[in-house]
């Protein structure tokens, strides 16, 4: 991390600049408190654009391929269209009783910067680090799905606005230690401030982003009809399976979606973005790391592990799957072991036994608790003393040009975000116990979750706003309300949601309330935005997910869905799977003694371990800078979207961010800094448009395909066991 060491500031100089030199390049030291924000172009475009970013995403957010439409998409989306409200709105001037004397105008002058940064919080307000959908709405998905078991809608909503904006009041209290002083820089966010300066600057030449933005999106959105509908097996192009039709080792090989992918390529923006987001926004260093992880596990670790070792009979079961197993390589009823109650029926879990993974998945499991021990002790070594005097300086000493320049503005009550606070917490005590049946979780599981979120937000906003790395700590909530309160699967989800997600919701909020800081957007305007923009897209996410589970048959049961069905819900499938593990069964029956997977607690040792062995070497050979490079956390946790991601996400995902982001870089530089971040955004809004049209138009009326290119990837074998006398329904037997 750390900023580059450049020349000291003179004396004079130093209340005039950040002292990060980051910062110093990137965002202005002036400001125009007289551009207007409050704008009738910001209200409607940021409504606007919250509201279909958030259909949008949970949409596609069941799909086998889900897209998730950005922060980036929505502010290179809106500029056009403020500009083009700006020239066609009238200019007149008129009065609102009850507002005095004031004049309002629909059209206060040119669309400018803040207006457009409003826009762009209004529409990722609830989302932690652009996930595009409140995370809450997975419970709604696995009761209603996976469990086949009912919430009411008042339930949901309540559950899930509470989680967002409990988050909210984190940040609330946090504000004044992170994101103020000039040391807490967030480096994510200068990524956004480049942007909006770029997309601002003046141009004059033919090909501007906005036309170029068009037309890239008129060829996104014809091209998406042919993998979307026409011809979906060029979503995933696995050839290998073509050639070797009989061979259930060669599929595993060249299946993209159930193997390693070898060979696999798609011509599907979807299945190039899903999981890992845009490759085009993400630096080449992250790509080469990312690179390096994804090989060592997918392509070393697993081959000697499958085929080599047969680690925990795996080959009794799919080289490459999240779902769960019984002993014999069945898949496991989880609905039979699931009393009246909503918990755990010991005599039916007993019968089928103990709960299987693929050695895939228990791996990828192993390597996420060594992620999260690394992460905490990476940061401890290498930036730990960093961390420590930024915080002290930051809070003892003077503010820099943007805290002053600030100053200008109103700042938010406190009571504002404590009155917030204390109603998201009455309201969930009530969900707590007057609906307790149908979220299971106690108050006093509710007062412990908010108590680990209250002690973890404030050292993670630091780690985040210095090192830009978020430890993430869902298995750690998880595992600890599993040994509490085991059986009971959504009282374990609710437990995360509750501690983990309003944690990473409060470091979301901080963010934006940093991008605003930067940007110096008045502070009111700020809360009212983000408050706002949380309530309307948990809002229609529910509406979305409720239609969505009650319209389209069997949705998410992937083995009932036909081949070519999208609606297959990788997302939620992990999540329902998380849910049984560390809730319906318990880490104990799983990770612990009862169960077969208790060697992979060493991943934690092993995790934590590895940071300080890289930080000796550091120590005892100074000179060696590539030393230092080594990300351990980055490394190990390479895949931690896999599962649901798949090895052709990451491929593809992989060699369009290294052309884009090291050729296109490298050689072509001025057309990169123009077009690069227009192109993805492009891409992302043409594929979402045209999937909403596909879906309403024909999907909705049946009027459906029927051909090979239609019947998903040609893989059937890629999912059979290899081990011997194993008998799985359409899979031969060795």
């Amino acid at each position: 991390m750390g900023e580059a060491r450049g020349a000291a500031p003179s004396s004079m100089e130093e209340d005039e600049i950040s002292p990060i030199e980051q910062v110093r390049l990137t965002v202005t030291n002036t400001d125009d408190p007289t551009l207007p924000v409050w704008t009738f172009r910001m209200w409607f475009i940021g409504t606007l654009s919250c509201a279909l970013m958030s259909f949008l995403n949970q949409f596609f957010v069941y799909r086998t391929e889900p897209l998730i439409i950005t922060q980036i998409t929505v502010q290179v989306a809106s500029l056009p269209a403020g500009q083009f409200l700006a020239r066609v709105l009238p200019t007149a001037k008129f009065k609102i009783p009850g507002f005095g004397d004031r004049d309002f105008s629909l059209n206060p002058g040119p669309f400018n910067m803040k207006e457009h940064v409003l826009i762009s919080i209004f529409a990722n307000a609830g989302y932690a680090f652009g996930n595009g959908s409140a995370y809450a709405v997975g419970i709604v998905n696995i009761i209603k799905a996976f469990y086949k078991r009912s919430i009411s809608f008042v339930a949901a909503w309540l559950l899930i606005i509470t989680t967002q904006v409990l988050g909210y009041g984190w940040a609330g209290l946090m504000r004044k230690y992170v994101v103020e002083p000039a040391h807490m820089w967030w480096p994510s966010t200068l990524v956004q401030v480049s942007l909006f300066r770029a997309l601002h600057e003046k141009e004059d030449r033919r090909m501007s982003r906005a036309k170029f933005f068009v037309i890239a999106l008129i060829c996104s959105f014809t091209w998406y009809a042919v993998p979307g509908y026409l011809f979906p097996t060029l979503t995933n192009v696995s050839w290998l399976c073509w050639v070797f039709s009989k061979s259930v080792t060669a599929q595993q090989i060249g299946s993209g979606m159930r193997g390693l992918g070898i060979g696999a390529f798609t011509l599907d923006w979807t299945a190039v973005a899903s999981f890992l987001f845009s490759p085009l926004v993400c630096p080449f260093f992250a790509i080469a790391n990312i690179f390096v992880g994804f090989v060592l596990f997918l392509y070393v670790i697993i081959p000697i592990a499958y085929w080599g070792l047969d680690l925990y009979h795996a080959k009794t079961f799919p080289i490459f799957s999240s779902h769960l197993f019984t002993a014999a390589g069945k898949s496991y009823d989880i609905t039979a072991i699931v009393n009246n109650k909503f918990e755990i029926d010991m005599a039916a879990y007993e019968k089928q036994g103990k709960i299987n993974l693929s050695t895939f998945f228990a791996l990828s499991y192993g390597l996420s608790f060594a992620t999260i021990a690394a992460t905490l002790t990476h940061v401890a070594f290498f930036y730990g003393r960093e961390i420590y005097d930024r915080f002290r300086v930051s809070y003892k000493g003077k503010v820099d040009i943007h805290t002053r320049l600030m100053r200008k503005y109103a700042d938010i009550p406190g009571w504002w975000f404590h009155l917030l606070l204390a109603l998201s917490l009455i309201v969930s005590l009530i969900l707590c116990t007057l609906l307790k049946d149908q979220i299971q979780l106690p108050w006093w599981g509710l007062i412990f979750a908010c108590g680990m979120a209250f002690v973890f937000t404030l050292p993670i906003s630091i780690i985040t706003a210095t090192t830009n790395q978020t430890p993430g700590l869902n298995v750690i909530t998880e595992y600890v309300m599993g040994l509490i309160m085991p059986g009971k699967p959504i009282a374990n989800v609710c437990f995360k949601v509750y501690g983990y997600m309003s944690m990473s919701q409060a470091v979301a909020f901080l963010a934006d309330f940093k991008l605003g800081h930067y940007m110096k957007i008045p502070p009111k305007s700020m809360f009212l935005v983000q408050f706002l923009g949380t309530m309307v897209a948990g809002t229609i996410n529910l509406g979305v997910a409720w239609w969505l589970l009650g319209s389209i048959e069997n949705i998410c049961q992937d083995e009932l869905l036909p081949p070519d069905s999208p609606w297959t819900c990788p997302g939620d499938r992990v999540f329902f799977d998380a849910s049984v593990i560390w809730g319906l069964v318990g880490p104990r029956r799983i990770f612990g003694p009862l169960g077969n997977y208790g060697a992979l607690n060493w991943f934690f040792l092993g995790g934590a371990i590895g940071p300080i062995i890289v930080w000796l070497f550091h120590k005892a050979f100074p000179k060696q800078s590539w030393i230092p490079l080594i990300n351990l956390p980055v490394l190990i946790g390479a895949t931690a979207n896999m599962p649901p991601a798949t090895a052709l996400n990451y491929n593809a995902w992989i060699v369009v961010g290294t052309i884009f982001n090291f050729f296109v870089f490298r050689y072509r530089k001025k057309w990169w800094e123009r077009y690069n971040y227009i192109l993805s955004a492009a891409m992302d809004a043409g594929v979402a448009f045209m999937g909403v049209l596909i879906y309403f138009s024909l999907s909705m009326e049946n009027k459906g395909l029927d051909w090979w290119g239609t019947a998903g990837e040609h893989c059937q074998l890629a999912s059979c066991p290899t081990a011997k006398g194993v008998q799985v329904d359409n899979c031969p037997v060795f």
